[in-house]
């Protein structure tokens, strides 16, 4: 492990493009393409949803917020929303380093939340929700690597074909994955528990206990006792995105569950989701999503 020489800090942010009907799963296989499929790939970049890269057959690098990390035969690389990555090759993407691979990438709330609040809870999402100054990669058995060429495959099909169901069978594949991923990290667990980072933990556990709240970055500072400057700095340098971002983020989540899974009106939607005012909630929701929450609910399948 050693530097990149790259500049991170100001890596763009490529976010996922939300379309009520398509499946939020997407996966790719290397090298016939790059890990995003988006312009931002070929230099640094981070993510606003979480990536699985996994090496079959591969040889190189790949800088994760300013580190090199070896790629090599069996590699799994696990990342974290807000996440620096590059590819230090001169075609700048994983498709360069890898002969024989895939990625996987996926918001968190594409997995049921079942009981846990937030999905940093969520034991199947937990290889992902590591301390942000360490990088989860790792190391699939020999004799289970067919197994898990085998099962990103079925996904690939399910996402390509597109049959019946195809949305409830890209879930239960990517559960597959995640629990084959969280069956490998299990010996780490401990470890990553015990060194999470406190002050992400912290502001991401005000942001989920309380965006139903008209809350500010003065009211999420002022709970986990900082000033709004130093939260700010904090988490921009640490996730490329400030707290009023993520904060946007979570309520967006929500709203678009509430839509597709209730009845409730437009304007009761908005005040779950922390916005008194039924306008500014559908401007911010059409500046999110380029529809208002009614297209939105008029589109989702099932309806």
């Amino acid at each position: 492990m050693g530097a990149t020489g790259q500049n991170v800090d100001r890596a763009p942010l490529v976010t996922l493009d939300r379309s009520p009907g398509t499946s939020p799963v997407a996966v790719y296989r290397l090298p016939d393409r790059g890990a995003t499929g988006h312009p931002a790939a070929a230099g640094p970049h981070r993510h606003d949803f979480l990536v699985m890269f996994y090496a079959h057959r591969a040889g190189g690098t790949v800088g994760i917020d300013g580190r090199a990390w070896s790629v090599r035969d069996g590699y799994l690389f696990v990342i974290a929303p807000g996440q620096a990555v590059s590819f230090p090759t001169e075609a700048g993407t994983a498709a360069a380093i890898v002969d024989e691979g895939w990625v996987v990438r996926f918001p968190a709330d594409a997995v049921p939340p079942g009981a846990y609040a937030s999905w940093r809870a969520h034991p199947l999402l937990f290889p992902f929700a590591r301390g942000i100054d360490r990088v989860q990669r790792l190391t699939v058995p020999v004799g289970e690597r067919g197994s898990w060429l085998g099962r990103f495959g079925d996904l690939d099909r399910e996402l390509r074909d597109r049959p019946d169901g195809y949305h409830e069978a890209a879930v239960a594949h990517l559960t597959l994955l995640l629990v084959a991923a969280a069956r490998l990290s299990a010996g780490v667990a401990g470890q990553l528990r015990s060194s999470d980072e406190p002050l992400l933990a912290a502001v991401f556990d005000v942001i989920e206990e309380r965006f139903g709240e008209p809350i500010s970055l003065a009211d999420v500072a002022a709970a986990v006792s900082l000033t709004p400057g130093h939260v700010t700095t904090v988490l921009r340098r640490r996730t490329g995105r400030t707290v009023q971002q993520w904060l946007v983020q979570r309520r967006m989540q929500e709203a678009r569950r509430l839509l597709t899974e209730t009845d409730l009106t437009v304007a009761a939607v908005g005040r779950r989701v922390g916005y008194a005012d039924v306008s500014y909630f559908i401007r911010r929701f059409r500046a999110e999503h380029r529809m208002t929450p009614v297209m939105w609910r008029d589109r989702a399948p099932g309806d």
